[in-house]
């Protein structure tokens, strides 16, 4: 009676292993497993309503407190200019120095050119109609390089937002259409990854050497009005940007 009633036991315990570890209908399984995943991207462009001007200065000499003398000159300028332009001094910045000797042949060092001093200094301007003026001005003022000019917006969280909803909405819609092209529905999201999220300017440059990028979208969508004209200078829109992936079950 007892090996029997051990066998028995031993029998519905293997029996429970196989209903807890056993695959599941075929019907549910195949509906777990089906799955689309899309990216959606999205553009919202903007209206600028600041400017960063990325000045550069370079002066050299071979008597490097000449050299280093002209640098402030400009320099002193250019702080000058901007307090007659009303700009705050914390939207002034000096953001690179360098010192560095320089030679005809530089490996042989054979013929001492000078001491050639860079300075950069980045200047905010929340005015646009300041602009053109006071770049001009900078110029005159000895500025031999202009680095970057980068529109951009105060409200870029905001316009983040936008573009990363619109992005979601993009991909919904994205694989709806292409599982309608399948005869299959699209049911509730499994995962959701924010690929990107930024803006780009197309001024960029540093010491002579420049680059820009663009990209494509599949939504777009115009946030406020046109553009300003300053001047000989239309600082247009500027593009804030959002991609995601997501991954949808199929009903």
């Amino acid at each position: 009676m007892m090996r029997k009633h051990l066998g028995t036991v031993v029998i519905v315990l293997v029996l429970a292993g196989l209903w807890l570890t056993g695959a599941r209908p075929a019907a549910a399984q195949g509906n777990s497993d089906r799955t689309v995943t899309v990216t959606g991207e999205a553009e919202v462009r903007v209206v600028p309503d600041e400017v960063v001007l990325t000045l550069g200065v370079e002066t050299w000499d071979k008597d490097l407190a000449k050299a280093k003398r002209d640098s402030d000159l400009v320099i002193n300028r250019l702080l000058g200019l901007a307090e007659e332009s009303g700009i705050e001094e914390r939207q002034v910045q000096t953001d690179y120095l360098s010192i560095e000797p320089r030679y005809d042949d530089y490996y042989d060092r054979r013929q001492f050119l000078g001491y050639f001093v860079r300075k950069t200094v980045v200047v905010t301007l929340n005015d646009l109609s300041l602009f053109e003026n006071f770049l001009s001005q900078a110029l005159e003022a000895g500025v031999t390089h202009v680095h970057g000019i980068e529109f951009r917006t105060t409200e870029l969280r905001k316009h983040r937002d936008q573009a990363r909803a619109l992005a979601v909405q993009a991909a919904q819609e994205k694989a709806a259409a292409l599982c309608a092209e399948l005869g299959e529905e699209v049911g509730r999201p499994t995962q959701i990854v924010e690929q990107y999220s930024r803006w780009w300017s197309p001024y960029s440059s540093w010491w002579g050497y420049g680059s820009g990028s663009s990209m494509m979208q599949n939504v777009v969508v115009q946030a406020g009005e046109g553009g300003q004209y300053l001047g000989s200078t239309a600082p247009g829109q500027i593009t804030v940007t959002a991609s995601v992936s997501v991954t949808f079950a199929l009903k």
